[in-house]
């Protein structure tokens, strides 16, 4: 059952370098920009950076309260220390 994965590889390879460029664009690419597929690739690239707004502010308010908390402890006074 050995095929020569080689010669698939190479098979594979010409057939996407002959087909024809137009046949793998979108509309968007393709020119028409006013169609509704266009309109929903816009959306779903807003959507993704909402997402990726949406993780960073999360991270930057974890920081920020992590910071507010150290300040917080190394202000309060501290009474003596624990012993066993």
């Amino acid at each position: 059952m050995n095929r020569r994965p080689w010669m698939i590889r190479i098979v594979a390879t010409l057939a996407l370098l002959i087909a024809p460029r137009a046949a793998f664009a979108c509309p968007v690419c393709f020119g028409q920009s006013d169609s509704p597929l266009a309109w929903a690739v816009n959306m779903g690239v807003f959507v993704m950076l909402g997402f990726v707004a949406v993780v960073l502010a999360a991270f930057a308010s974890f920081f920020i309260y992590l910071a507010r908390r150290a300040r917080r402890y190394e202000s309060t006074p501290q009474e003596g220390t624990a012993q066993c």
